[in-house]
């Protein structure tokens, strides 16, 4: 892991030797690095020190050459004279210079081309390393499956080496119990306490020990799956009928370990299972989703000189030891931890309330004990309650990205569910009753567009796995029906249904408050009528050089001229052109109006 680090100080020794570069025969030096591991690949690499960071880096730090082989051209994320003079490190894609009849190709094909020669010369061939994480498989724990091997022992009980299997019928080895679960001083795993009867069984009459190490949790786990689609198949792991069936899977979920760990074991075993047969499908998941991360509540940090006044975020720096110092002069500076009560929000960045020139530096940090920024469920749920914590988890931001916790934002996602509460049930009743607003009748053509607009929504969303983007859809639908005096139970009904899946417990009491006996579980989905949604207008922003000044109704697929006319005609807009000149109006019919003006 230290010889992994990017920020560690490379090292190394010059061999004294040199290696023939195998394109233009020049003398490369031979070096023995701590940064270049021996697992990857054949453990030795050529270097480019102009065009990979550590190699650079290591360059840098003996003195060697730098020669350029890409030419950036005009990245604007490089500065292209330092590259070109071997300053700077360059990683990405450009054109090759300094390479004899390769120069002026693309990196792309300057790599295929190099290729071919070299593979034509003799001198090389293309290749694709794979690495399979090593998979530590047997345990020294009293958990997990016990490996079915037997070791032969003789009169004294000592192992003869001799082994056996245990048969198919007898499978599988279940763990014995265990009454003590200290540990006994001793290297043995902790089976070695298991009873004699199971420790060692007798067999043709030839005594045997069994193995006493177990497998690990991915013994189970990387199959189980298959054995999900067939649990009581007492004769296969899985009916061929029923893997080809149900077979692949259709989406993977799991945190970013889980793509190292679980899922990489689970498509080895897959492939495995693929080759002898067992299964259909050469990969057992079709699609991979790793959600993100939650991070503790963001914490507001402020700096203080020695005299205690306040210095703003943007004119620190970090020094080497990982300290805070003013940029300008170096000075060391204090870290405040600063409430949330003490700050405001300053456009994209949070300010003190007393000192509104004073930023702060604001950040989310991994949850961890040492921090003390750990939530527990339990008394968010406690507070809050299961479906608010539930969805609010859904609510935070995309599935796949990485978020801070916000217990006001909880806060917020309960007072949803108790408006969705107070929509459908009459809070005023001693009992629980349906509110008088919901009643037996058709929706209007407004609400019948709202409900069917919600529904295609949440349901493309929920495709999407964008759950975040769902609710707020449901949000808008529930704000809207709140203030209508009259709601179709129809539309209610199938709001319920479509949030079940994000606050079930709220949503089975509101179906049964309903009038609905069965559980919602059995519903169908609710289906969205393509015609409902149709709309005759559409409402466009105007804006002036970029800045959104007005609103206007439009018939829908109404032409740019008509919008340019529409826009002139709105009399915020007209007050605000006077004695300006319309160099150019963008229109993007549909979408926006935009005049562009000096």
């Amino acid at each position: 892991m230290d010889r992994t680090d990017l920020a560690k100080e490379k090292t190394g020794v010059f061999t004294g030797s040199y290696a023939a570069n195998p394109v233009n025969s020049r003398p490369v030096p031979i070096w023995v690095a701590d940064y270049v591991l021996a697992s990857y690949g054949t453990g030795a690499i050529m270097a480019v020190p102009a065009h990979d960071a550590r190699d650079f880096e290591f360059a840098v730090q003996f003195g060697l050459p730098i020669v350029p082989v890409v030419d950036p051209g005009n990245d604007s994320a490089v500065n292209r004279d330092n590259v070109l003079a071997g300053k700077a490190v360059f990683t990405d894609v450009g054109t090759a210079i300094n390479s004899g009849p390769y120069n002026g190709l693309l990196t792309a094909e300057f790599k295929e081309r190099i290729t071919a020669d070299l593979a034509s010369r003799g001198q090389g061939r293309q290749a694709v390393n794979y690495k399979l994480r090593d998979w530590l498989f047997s345990r020294q724990h009293f958990w997990g499956e016990p490996f079915p091997v037997l070791h032969e022992v003789d009169a004294e009980g000592k192992p003869t080496g001799l082994l056996r299997t245990i048969p198919a019928e007898e499978l599988p080895v279940d763990l014995p119990d265990l009454k003590i679960f200290q540990t006994h001083g001793s290297p043995e795993p902790p089976l070695e306490q298991a009873p004699a009867d199971w420790l060692y069984p007798t067999i043709d009459g030839l005594r045997y020990k069994r193995e006493t190490n177990t497998m690990p949790q991915w013994a189970g786990s990387c199959w189980y799956y298959l054995r999900f689609l067939d649990p009581r198949n007492d004769r296969a792991l899985v009916d061929r009928e029923i893997e080809r069936a149900w077979m692949p899977i259709d989406i993977y979920i799991g945190g970013a370990e889980h793509a190292v760990l679980h899922l990489l074991y689970a498509r080895f075993w897959h492939k495995v299972l693929y080759d002898r047969g067992v299964v259909s499908t050469i990969e057992p998941f079709q699609k991979l989703i790793n959600q993100g991360m939650i991070l503790g509540e963001i914490e507001l940090t402020g700096y203080q000189k020695s005299d205690g006044s306040w210095t703003s975020a943007e004119k620190v720096d970090a020094d080497a030891q990982g300290g805070r110092v003013l940029k300008a002069t170096g000075e060391a500076l204090k870290a405040v931890r600063v409430s949330s009560d003490q700050v405001e929000k300053s456009l994209d960045s949070f300010v003190l309330k007393e000192h509104a020139d004073i930023r702060l530096e604001s950040r989310a940090y991994r949850m961890s004990k040492s921090r003390g920024n750990v939530v527990n469920p339990d008394t968010v749920v406690r507070e809050y309650g299961a479906d608010a914590l539930r969805l609010y988890e859904m609510f935070m931001g995309p599935l796949e990205a990485t978020k801070p916790w916000s217990m006001e934002s909880v806060n917020g996602v309960r007072g949803f569910l108790d408006r969705v509460w107070r929509m459908i049930s009459n809070e005023r009743s001693e009992q629980p009753e349906v509110n008088p607003a919901v009643q037996n009748v058709e929706p209007t053509a407004e609400q019948n567009r709202v409900l069917h607009k919600t529904i295609h929504g949440v349901t493309q969303d929920f495709q999407r796995m964008a759950f975040n983007t769902s609710i707020a859809k449901m949000m808008e639908f529930t704000n809207y029906f709140l203030k209508c005096d009259v709601r179709p139970r129809a539309a209610m009904e199938k709001l319920v249904l479509l949030l079940a899946p994000l606050a079930p417990h709220l949503c089975e009491e509101l179906w049964q408050l309903l009038g609905h006996t069965q559980s919602l579980a059995y519903e169908p989905w609710p289906a969205f009528d393509p015609a409902a949604i149709h709309e005759d207008t559409v409402e466009v922003p105007v804006q002036i050089k970029g800045k959104l000044r007005a609103r206007i109704t439009v018939p829908v697929g109404a032409s740019a001229m008509d919008l340019e006319e529409a826009a002139r005609a709105d009399k915020r807009i007209a007050e605000l052109l006077v004695g300006q000149t319309v160099v150019k109006v963008v229109v993007v019919p549909g979408r926006m109006v935009n005049f562009v003006t000096k």
